[in-house]
């Protein structure tokens, strides 16, 4: 599939009405894990490309073009809008919490495998351990306060048990930021990954910056935001892989080239004919909104869209699914690796006087303050043991005790 090569409906057959954007809710008993799991994926796409077009506008000086960039981003909004309504009104902010992380580990899982780019694959597969142990930290916050098993919400694709303690992901904020790739050179697959994976972590850290707040119970509250601190370093972990020197109309063009991906990924892999239908409708308006992007930046910078994605087609489709064996292996041999400069090191290599070290202290403090250490020390506390779903034994033997959290690995030398 070559978007490029599809005739494109005229751009103002995008806009929908208000019943468009009203569609039923998915049911959060019946629905398939890995629909909700797309479900926040292109609404994460969706925001990206409406917050992207935004500063676009307030950085461009032709209100010609600015022009251009609203109406394309009007129909963004919409898209999105229609996303959202999916979520049902009875699933609540952590039961929906859980879709995130699962659509974080699996997806983070998915590309890493298939990664050309070894810089960009690990730090695919540095983040991943992050997301997967708060995955964990989530579903035993889940199953005190609503008496629900996560091990259900992800369809038990995807196992739930400690990684890299979160207590240990708080890192001096300079270390987050790592080379960009260079989209003249990158694999057409990288630039899709990097775009993916930025837009994907944004949404998260913003649902936890503007939903956490709301969560009923202080303890809920302190580890939205740690966690949501977490996210900020990803998505600046992240997004540092993009290339800086793409122009603001290159940017566009592969923000809806990788909209185009999705959709139709989407489209091949959904299993629920209602959503379906709405990915179909999707990817004809992306194909509008990528031939437009095209057409613009031939005439504002003389370019053809070759000079930016030589090659059209898609790779292959992204299918979301479970990684259990790869998350096991990337877990054993990466546990005690953290961010130094723009690579990474085991902490036990780290000098004593390192920023990580430093950075630690102001921070945490005292353990017994650290909100993703006492959730697991509640939990035991009340049940015996804290909550995991496990199809084998953790790889790490440190990680194995259900009785007594672990907040010195990956942290102390």
């Amino acid at each position: 599939m070559n978007p490029f090569e599809e005739k494109p409906r005229p751009l103002e057959d995008g806009f929908l009405s208000w019943k468009d954007l009203a569609p039923a809710p998915y049911d959060k008993r019946e629905a398939d894990p890995y629909t909700r799991v797309r479900i926040i994926l292109m609404n994460g796409t969706e925001f990206e490309a409406v917050w992207f077009s935004h500063q676009f506008h307030r950085h461009c000086q032709n209100n010609d073009l600015r022009r251009e960039l609203a109406i394309l981003r009007r129909q963004e909004q919409q898209q999105q809008k229609q996303i959202a309504a999916l979520k049902p009104l009875d699933e609540t902010v952590l039961e929906h919490t859980i879709g995130y992380e699962q659509l974080a580990v699996d997806l983070t899982a998915r590309m890493a495998q298939c990664e050309p780019d070894e810089q960009v694959k690990q730090a695919l597969d540095f983040a991943l351990l992050e997301d997967f142990d708060h995955l964990y930290r989530y579903a035993d916050l889940l199953e005190m306060d609503e008496g629900v098993h996560a091990e259900d919400l992800v369809g038990k694709y995807t196992e739930i048990m400690p990684a890299r303690p979160t207590i240990a992901h708080h890192r001096w904020p300079a270390d987050s930021v790592k080379p960009p790739i260079r989209n003249k050179k990158a694999a057409l697959a990288t630039k899709l990954h990097v775009n993916i994976i930025t837009a994907a972590e944004q949404q998260t850290m913003n649902y936890y910056m503007n939903l956490g707040s709301f969560y009923p119970n202080d303890r809920g509250r302190k580890l939205y935001t740690e966690i949501g601190m977490v996210e900020e370093q990803h998505v600046t972990h992240y997004g540092s892989l993009l290339d800086p020197a793409c122009s603001w109309l290159e940017s566009l063009l592969m923000h809806e080239y990788t909209e185009c991906y999705l959709y139709y990924s989407a489209y091949e892999t959904e299993t629920c004919r209602p959503v379906k239908r709405i990915w179909e409708q999707h990817f004809a308006q992306e194909i509008a909104h990528l031939h437009h992007a095209a057409h613009l930046l031939e005439v504002y910078e003389g370019k053809q869209w070759q000079q930016v994605i030589p090659d059209g087609t898609f790779p292959e489709v992204l299918a979301l699914g479970p990684n259990i064996e790869y998350i096991r292996d990337v877990l054993a041999r990466t546990v005690t690796l953290t961010a130094k400069g723009e690579g990474y090191a085991p902490v036990e290599q780290l000098p004593a006087d390192a920023d990580f070290f430093r950075y630690q202290q102001m921070v945490n403090g005292k353990t017994a303050n650290v909100t993703s250490h006492t959730v697991i020390q509640d939990c035991i506390a009340e049940n015996g043991q804290d909550y995991r779903f496990e199809t084998a034994e953790n790889p790490i033997p440190a990680l194995r005790c259900r009785t007594k959290d672990n907040t010195t690995l990956g942290r102390k030398a």
